[in-house]
């Protein structure tokens, strides 16, 4: 057990992929970012927005939305959730085929970059939703610590403003009980203002926990302890879904015992859906094994999800003839 707050290793390599390919995506689409962090031309999606600064709040006043089709945001999403997570929309038509393709109609967890706003995400996200339910990830944990409170709910407001419409749940809180998110007083403030802000206007929430069985850095900050200590009761009485995130490479190779996971989980939130909200691995050797283990998991408890939500699915999934993406409409036609 390391004996200073990290970020797991698995986490920082996770993420290189993506934030290389946004750089491209904006030498390419001639988005102008100023020397200072100013604001951005949005001309891939035809819309103004702007960095926000530490307060999260824009510089640069968007224009008007487009007119969106109808999507049924209100709507329960069926279950079992098959779940794939999207960190980089870049070649968004083979994204959309890959997601068609599936053999059951996924959720897609956009996951929404630090440095950008959201009308970068607001087209991409409505053509996504036509072949797959949207869940939006309001901000990456890596990212939490460097928003301050008033900034993480700013961001939340203008994500709601510009995708109300469009996104089915929205994700208030990553990894929150991780150690890299900041003070703990912070981040139940960030995650449950959020809570509250999404709730106000009716939308379904999601929280992602991270467990850390045995590999924490600080044991506070251990998945049930965290969360016994800090979660508001609104929100454990609230929460429409409540998800893990896991990555057995960067907690000893532990397989734990998630049936006794879940049920424990369960207890905590006894009006909330429990699943998976994100898994992945940074070695090509084990992609295939760890897919099909994990999306054809049966879990006895009534209000188990499925979810899963392979961080990796842009790289390994798209286009769909890569061979994973077989891997993975396998395990999803055997559940």
């Amino acid at each position: 057990m390391a004996s200073e707050p990290h970020e797991p290793s698995g986490h920082g390599y996770r993420r290189r992929r993506g934030l290389i390919a946004l750089a491209a995506l904006i030498a390419a689409s001639g988005i102008l970012i100023s020397n200072c962090g100013g604001s951005r031309n949005n001309n891939a999606n035809g819309q103004a927005d702007a960095i926000a600064n530490q307060n999260g709040e824009p510089t640069l006043i968007a224009q008007k939305d487009p007119v969106i089709p109808e999507i049924n945001v209100a709507a329960a999403l069926p279950v079992p959730l098959y779940g794939v997570t999207i960190d980089d929309i870049s070649e968004l038509p083979a994204i959309i085929e890959s997601l068609r393709r599936l053999a059951r109609k996924p959720t897609a967890r956009i996951v929404f970059d630090e440095t950008v706003g959201p009308a970068y995400y607001r087209k991409p996200a409505i053509q996504m939703a036509a072949v797959s339910y949207l869940m939006g990830e309001i901000l990456d944990s890596a990212y939490v610590r460097r928003l301050s409170v008033k900034g993480y709910l700013n961001r939340t407001t203008r994500y709601l403003d510009s995708m109300g419409e469009v996104i089915h749940i929205w994700e208030i809180g990553n990894e929150v009980n991780g150690e890299w998110l900041g003070r703990t007083a912070d981040v139940v403030a960030k995650i449950s203002g959020a809570f509250d802000l999404v709730k106000a206007r009716g939308k379904t929430t999601a929280m992602t926990l991270y467990y850390s069985e045995d590999c924490w850095a600080r044991r506070a900050n251990e998945m049930f302890t965290w969360t016994e200590a800090n979660i508001p009761d609104r929100m454990r009485k609230g929460l429409d879904y409540v998800f893990i995130s896991y990555y057995e490479e960067d907690c000893n190779e532990l397989r734990p015992n998630w049936p006794a996971v879940f049920a424990r989980l369960a207890a905590l939130f006894p009006n909330s859906k429990i699943g998976f909200g994100e898994i992945g691995s940074s070695d090509p050797d084990r992609k295939a094994e760890l897919l099909t283990r994990y999306y054809t998991m049966k879990i006895d408890q009534a209000n188990y999800v499925g979810g899963y939500f392979w961080w990796y699915y842009r790289e390994d999934m798209v286009p769909w003839t890569e061979p994973l993406w077989q891997t993975l409409n396998s395990a999803i036609q055997a559940q």
